[in-house]
This record gives C-alpha cells, structure tokens and sequence, in this order.
C-alpha cells in the first residue's frame, strides 16, 4: 500500500512517501524569509511523486497531521487532504500533532506531551504503548505543573512548555515527524472499525483562532 503523509501544523513541514512502513522518501520544509512553509506543501507533494516515478493514482491512502498547532498550517494540511481523497476516492488517517510528537520516542513509560496553547495553557495528551490515556486539551498551567507533580511521566515538550513542566523538547530531538506520522498511519489503517472516508477528516481545533478587531476611527463634527 502506497502511503502519502503530510504535516504543515508544527514548526516545519513533512512530506512522506511510503510503502506500508517502509519509507520510500522524506521531505523536511523549513519556513524561508519570504514564505510560510506551508506555501510549498502542494509543489513538495508534486515533487516526492515525480521523484520516485508515482502519480496520484498511485496513492492507496493518505495520512496528515490535524492539529494543534498553527492555524494556517492545520488548515493547509487538512484542507488539501479532504480535495486529495475526495479526487481519488481515498482514505485519510488524520492524526494530532501530540500522537505524533509522543511516538517520536521508544518507552513504555506514559508520555505526556505539551505544547505552547498561550493564554496561559498548554495542550496536553497522554499516551502509552499506542494507547490514548487522556484526550487533546488546553490545560491550565498550575493544572500542568500539577499533574507532572504527582505522577511520573516521559515528557515532551515545545521550548515554552519546557521552561514551565521541563522534559524534552521535541524541536531539539530533530526527529523526522514526517516519518513517524506515516507509520502510524500505517498501523491504524488495519484497524477495519474506523471508518476514515474524507468526509471524516476534521481539524483539531481545541481553542479558537486569534481574531484580531480592527479599530475603526469616526469623525465627529
């Protein structure tokens, strides 16, 4: 089974191309001065294709990472996998940023991952051995504190979060997400009981967007 996976949500983007977990190839996008990285999401995907000789036609399912993390890039990834399936009929494995951060690293210790939500949270996921022990949510900061206080975690964080609960920094780790995102894929699409038609596929949006107001100025005579 052909795989195509792709992550705009983090701090760089992924493009991956495997055949079942097997990695054909991996594409790392970092953001330039003039662009976004998310910019080159759909010339990567043309380029990983071309490169190893395949078309669309020739993908059998495809996986991305839904969130959190940044607006613009949840929507990038999200937006060209629901066109991608819907075009060619396909399956679509949407996965959160925190599963995928979590599975960067080989313990069967539970691993707790956090991530900068602002406005004085942290997103929060718990995982073990491929199990989801507490869901995606925006934690208060002294609730974080506490929770890495009672009880003992693998953590995995962002460099904000790591100066408030410590752990490690997932950035730091240099792992290719790409790749560890696929794989999973892989692993959850012989679960038959999901069903992961397009039409499934969602953003994980935990908090609202930014919404900037602008000011309007009046005359007064």
């Amino acid at each position: 089974m052909i795989i195509l996976g792709f992550d705009t949500c983090l701090d760089k983007m992924y493009v991956t191309l495997a055949q079942n977990d097997t990695i054909i190839d991996s594409r790392v996008i970092e953001t330039t001065q003039t662009h976004y990285h998310s910019a080159f999401l759909i010339s990567t995907i043309k380029d990983i294709l071309k490169t190893n000789k395949k078309t669309p036609n020739d993908v059998e399912l495809l996986t991305t990472n839904i969130g959190p993390g940044s607006f613009t890039g949840i929507r990038a990834c999200t937006t060209v996998a629901r066109v991608f399936a819907q075009a060619k009929n396909l399956n679509v494995i949407g996965i959160s940023s925190l599963e995928i951060i979590a599975n960067t690293i080989d313990t069967d210790k539970k691993v707790l991952v956090s991530l900068d939500a602002r406005k004085g949270k942290g997103y929060c996921a718990i995982y073990q051995n491929g199990k989801e022990l507490f869901a995606p949510k925006a934690v208060p900061l002294e609730e974080l504190k506490e929770m890495v206080s009672n009880e003992e975690f693998e953590i995995i964080t962002d460099e904000a979060m790591q100066k408030i609960i410590g752990g490690s920094n997932y950035i730091e780790l240099n792992k290719d997400l790409g790749q560890t995102l696929t794989k999973l894929a892989y692993k959850k699409s012989n679960c038959k009981e999901t069903d992961y038609s397009w039409s499934k596929l969602h953003p994980l949006y935990i908090q609202p967007a930014p919404v900037t107001i602008k000011k309007t100025v009046t005359n007064n005579k």
